[in-house]
């Protein structure tokens, strides 16, 4: 009598996680026809660059799915798998340029870490961790390079005869009541979020102490944290340096820092769109050309975003289809 409501059942949750693989595919292609016009463009331009750089650009990008996976391991005292949480990151690469804000490749992380026994709490509490490593990573290296490197940037390029922003009492209006708008609603997330965000703290506390106890974990979280961004800025610098854009290294570096830093309070899906205008304009601001620098944009967007998108929602099919996410 209860063999085919458990048929029923089993058959309610293939549906459903054939549906959950399908989701990805689809936003996936949709992703890649709106954005056609961007891929035919940047491997147009990148028709004439130098291939030894943008080999080192592609290994950069490969070592940023790395750094991520040690960053991860470094917020959590367990012990995690390494073969399959490194194809975790690479899948969240992928989800995290559907989604905005970090939202698709946080959620990944995060039902892979309750798939391995954390609690939602705990696992909510590790990327909370090792998004708190991450900011301060690449602040460090950002202030670090601007103390080394202070004329990296030069404003005055962009200054005279740029973009001035916007004065007119529409725009500062619907400013004003989006910032009044942002205020209320944060207010009233707050109150009810206010038990929820107790708990995550206390458990981010405890997790904090203790990690910072094993100097293997404390080495992984930091090292990852701050190797992340300094293999985007090394993908930057070889790009850069395959569409022989006039810019030394220094002002790649600084000039991704600062983008990526910048980019990073505008919730956009990893970055699209805000990532690219702040990289050219920063590009511009180190001595290129508002056209190699485009270049630079758009062959770096083709090495971390277009080439590894559907590797990377296949492996996340693959994953979720194992059971692993």
């Amino acid at each position: 009598m209860s063999i085919a409501p458990d048929e029923g059942a089993v058959r309610q949750r293939v549906t459903l996680r054939s549906a959950v693989m399908l989701l990805p595919v689809v936003a996936v292609a949709a992703l890649v026809s709106s954005r056609w016009g961007v891929i035919g463009s940047s491997a147009g331009r990148l028709g004439e660059a130098d291939t030894g750089w943008l080999a080192v650009a592609c290994l950069a990008a490969f070592m940023t799915w790395v750094c991520s996976a040690t960053a991860q391991q470094g917020a959590v005292v367990e012990t995690l798998p390494p073969g399959v949480l490194l194809a975790t990151q690479f899948a969240a690469s992928a989800a995290n340029h559907v989604l905005p804000a970090g939202v698709g490749g946080n959620a990944v992380n995060l039902r892979f870490l309750m798939r391995r026994g954390m609690t939602p709490t705990r696992a909510l509490a590790a990327l909370a961790v090792r998004a708190c490593a991450a900011v301060a990573g690449r602040v460090t290296l950002l202030l670090t390079a601007l103390l080394l490197f202070p004329d990296a940037l030069q404003l005055h390029r962009v200054t005279g005869g740029g973009p001035r922003m916007p004065d007119h009492p529409l725009v500062l209006g619907c400013a004003a009541v989006a910032v009044v708008a942002g205020g209320v609603l944060l207010t009233r997330c707050a109150r009810r979020l206010r038990d929820r965000l107790r708990e995550v703290l206390g458990s981010v506390l405890h997790d904090v102490r203790v990690l910072h106890r094993n100097r293997a974990r404390v080495t992984a979280l930091w090292g990852g944290s701050l190797a992340f961004p300094a293999m985007h800025a090394v993908v930057v610098v070889a790009v850069v340096r395959a569409v022989h854009a006039p810019v030394p290294v220094s002002g790649a570096v600084v000039a991704y820092l600062f983008a990526s830093t910048a980019a990073g309070w505008l919730p956009t899906p990893a970055g699209l769109g805000s990532l690219d205008a702040a990289l050219a304009l920063a590009l511009v601001t180190a001595g290129a050309s508002g056209v190699t620098a485009t270049s630079a944009v758009l062959g770096y967007r083709l090495v971390t975003t277009w080439l590894p998108l559907v590797p990377g929602v296949l492996v996340l099919a693959v994953l979720v289809r194992r059971g692993e996410l």
